[in-house]
């Protein structure tokens, strides 16, 4: 194995071509690595069916983007939104591995379980049929809703709880596709954060509150597809074990509806934590308590559609909201919600490639955060607005 990735590493560096020896390389469409007429491949030939099997991408959005804080210019520069590069394929045929890193995200190790936070995914998968599939490794919460299913790249904001989340987790997984081949089911156990409790929530962790030993979470997906992939749907439930007595239940919904040149997704998610994970609820009542808030509740819809009005030519809008609520408010007088936040993505997309799926964009991320009356006069926060002006590319980077 440590042999395989150094002759893949070799593969990869710029300095491929030699001084003074000419050469020809060719990438055909069945994926042969390259086909040299002068020298001799650095590549042994033993090698070399183990390559064809594999695919290097960078997952890329770059952007001029302009930025807005209640309807005012703040800034405009370039900026780098998205770099993953991703590593995945076979190395045995049963054994697939997939490795993704970001480098828009600091490489921090979580000290709970010892990996950069900065890596996405870096698993292996043993197939132990043709339907049923065993990983392990640090692994994407198999999280029902469509808005967590798609490649980041190609979703300019988040909506407030996968915003706010640990999306990727280390654990184990097993998933099983069913004899129509339209209905799955997968389950997961994966720890609950990558971090500790005492580091995820240091002075602010409430006093009454001990942290657990098993800090773990398990995730049930079902997907589904009907009326001939017309209508498809991704359903999950979670239960995260944050620490003893305090526990996470998340409900996430996703909705696929598929006609000729458009597509709607709505998803509706619903995250009840027994102690704030996401931190939305604590940050706002923090001038009045020094501890992350208990009995926390998001619940969230996301909608988007997408339009192929010319071949070319992609038009996208993307609506959204999320309730913020305190469930354990001491008040017995007031709400328990405390803020809603809004979201508006206008966007339109231009392919010029038929056989490259690099698409340009134009797109505005309008948000509104409103705080309920109780939480400016109990908590001094006030309704804010942002905007973000984004015009760039975004492109899947196949390079090998």
């Amino acid at each position: 194995m440590k042999k395989y990735f150094i002759y893949l590493m070799i593969g990869l560096l710029p300095i491929f071509s030699l001084a003074q020896v000419e050469q020809t390389e060719k990438q055909t469409n069945e994926g042969d690595f390259f086909k040299q007429d002068s020298i001799k491949s650095l590549i042994p030939v033993s090698k070399q069916s183990l390559i064809r099997d594999v695919d290097v991408i960078f997952n890329s959005r770059m952007a001029y983007n302009s930025e807005f804080m209640d309807g005012d210019h703040t800034l405009s520069a370039f900026n780098v939104d998205q770099l993953r590069l991703e590593i995945k394929g076979k190395i045995h045929d049963k054994v697939f591995f997939r490795f993704r890193n970001r480098y828009t995200r600091e490489p921090v190790p979580g000290n709970l379980d010892n990996i950069s936070r900065s890596v996405d995914l870096a698993f292996l998968r043993i197939d132990l049929s043709k339907s049923t599939k065993l990983s392990f490794g640090k692994l994407c919460a198999d999280w029902g809703g469509f808005e967590f299913d798609f490649n980041p790249i190609d979703i300019l904001t988040y909506n407030d709880i996968i915003e706010y989340a640990d999306n990727f987790l280390v654990g184990a997984g097993l998933s099983h596709t069913f004899a129509d081949g339209k209905n799955s089911l997968s389950f997961q156990l994966l720890n609950s954060r990558t971090k500790t409790y005492e580091e995820q929530y240091g002075a602010s962790a409430p006093p009454n509150i001990k942290p657990s030993e098993y800090p773990l979470a398990a995730v049930v997906n079902w997907r589904g597809s009907f009326f001939d992939g017309k209508f498809e749907t991704t359903y999950s439930y979670s239960f995260f074990n944050e620490a003893k007595g305090a526990h996470m239940n998340y409900f996430a919904l996703g909705n696929k509806f598929k006609a000729k040149n458009f597509v709607l997704y709505y998803d509706f998610q619903y995250s009840d934590e027994g102690l704030d994970r996401k931190g939305i609820v604590s940050s706002i009542i923090s001038s009045q308590y020094l501890y992350a808030a208990q009995s926390a509740l998001y619940v969230e819809n996301w909608v988007r559609a997408e339009c192929l009005v010319a071949p070319k030519f992609n038009l996208l809008l993307t609506v959204m909201n999320s309730n913020h609520s305190w469930k354990d408010n001491p008040d017995p007088n007031s709400s328990s919600k405390l803020s809603t936040s809004y979201g508006l993505i206008p966007a339109i997309q231009y392919m010029p490639f038929k056989d490259m799926n690099i698409k340009f964009y134009l797109a505005y991320t309008a948000r509104k955060y409103n705080y309920t009356s109780y939480a400016e006069n109990a908590f001094g926060v006030k309704d804010y607005t942002t905007g973000l002006l984004g015009f760039g590319f975004i492109a899947p980077l196949l390079v090998l």
